[in-house]
């Protein structure tokens, strides 16, 4: 049995940690690395032995055994829950999810909300940003809805779908107090590339999903300021030879980042490696993740939507249609490395690539001087060892 990852989260003094193989948030691998780190930040890099005393000090291949890996911290921007606790529910709810995804890696974190009512997402939204001063490793909250394609719906409670209304945007961005990141649009919808600019106008990101978007439309909405294609391939129109569809308009834009969930139930493993081959450094490896990830099979509330786990597997009892996972983001790392994609691609799209997407870019995802020490210890098999979160990242 894997031994419990230890998570530091004291950021006082200084750290180093020796003798492994770094893989940096670029993808660039640097054998018998060292870093250090300094009252929560990235203070140097080196290789070999030529690091200065600290006052904890950590031999990676002691701690995680030969060929031991050393990234940044995992950062997932679309979650929404684990632990048996759905995000919806509340700030002990996100804290009791936090804390297992925590313990896979997951330094940060984009707290996703399903569809519910105007009045209950303004008020999750505030609840979020509230948290996200006193918990530094929530980086605000993602609205999956309401402003989604009935026919892609999803796990998404149908009866509380709405065309995005501009006084709608507005106050849920308002909330939020500037901690929205994220908001899936279905761009077609009466409203939808008028709501997109308003998101972008705000600061957030604009996410292109549950829709039934072509790729005229598609395209649309990344002129519009669109950057993120929603769990690319689900909850819309697929890749036809004369009905190219969304994934391959956000493929061919180098400015739309593509979220996967590399579970191999929402995408078979060739198609993992397609995503990455088709879209080179904008794969986010995103969990997806519901209140199962972490826990048992059975019965869960997904929002106002009930949802059966089987084998590991969410379907709503409604429709069957897949509800989220159950994935958590080392996981991810090993489904992407399995389906063939290289270990510095798929660590980039945990680490860098969703850091940048939300606009963190500048103090997470990566080990450089001056980022902030989020760092994940990994066994060459790639399970988690250790797990340390620096300081706070920035609004």
């Amino acid at each position: 049995m894997t031994p419990e990852p230890t998570i530091t989260t004291d950021t006082r003094g200084s750290r180093v940690i020796h003798s492994a193989r770094i893989i940096d948030g670029d993808g660039s691998i640097t054998d018998d690395g060292w870093v250090r780190f300094e009252d929560g930040r990235v203070a140097a890099r080196g290789i070999g032995d030529d690091w200065a005393p600290a006052d904890d000090v950590v031999d990676a291949t002691a701690a995680a055994g030969p060929d031991a890996l050393l990234t940044p911290g995992f950062i997932d921007i679309h979650g929404h829950g684990g632990a048996g606790a759905a995000y919806d529910d509340g700030v002990e709810a996100i804290r009791r999810g936090r804390e297992m995804h925590r313990s896979h890696g997951t330094t940060r974190a984009v707290i996703s909300l399903v569809t519910a009512t105007i009045d209950d997402l303004a008020a999750q939204v505030a609840t979020i940003a509230d948290l996200s001063d006193t918990d530094a490793d929530i980086l605000g909250s993602h609205l999956e809805g309401p402003f989604l394609d009935p026919g892609h719906q999803g796990a998404h409670e149908p009866s509380l779908l709405r065309h995005p209304q501009a006084a709608d945007v507005s106050r849920l961005l308002e909330a939020g107090r500037g901690t929205v990141r994220q908001v899936t649009i279905a761009p077609e919808l009466p409203g939808g590339l008028e709501a997109v600019r308003l998101v972008v106008a705000a600061g957030a990101a604009a996410a292109v999903g549950h829709t039934d978007a072509d790729a005229d439309v598609a395209r649309q909405a990344f002129d519009a300021g669109a950057t993120i294609l929603t769990h690319a391939f689900n909850a819309m129109n697929g890749i036809h030879h004369r009905a190219p569809g969304p994934v391959l308009t956000a493929a061919a834009d180098h400015r739309v980042v593509l979220e996967g969930i590399a579970d191999n139930f929402h995408l078979s493993p060739p198609v993992i490696k397609l995503l990455f081959d088709v879209a080179p450094g904008r794969v986010a490896l995103i969990t997806d993740a519901m209140a199962a990830a972490g826990s048992a099979d059975g019965h869960y509330d997904l929002g106002a939507v009930k949802v059966t786990v089987k084998d590991g597997m969410a379907r709503t009892d409604g429709t069957g249609s897949i509800a989220g996972s159950t994935l958590t983001q080392d996981v991810a790392l090993r489904r992407a490395v399995e389906a063939g994609v290289p270990v510095g691609d798929a660590v980039r799209a945990l680490t860098t690539t969703p850091a940048h997407a939300v606009g963190h870019g500048e103090v997470l995802g990566a080990l450089r001087p001056g980022m902030l020490a989020d760092a994940v210890l990994l066994s060459a098999g790639y399970e988690v060892t250790r797990v340390w979160v620096g300081g706070a990242a920035r609004r």
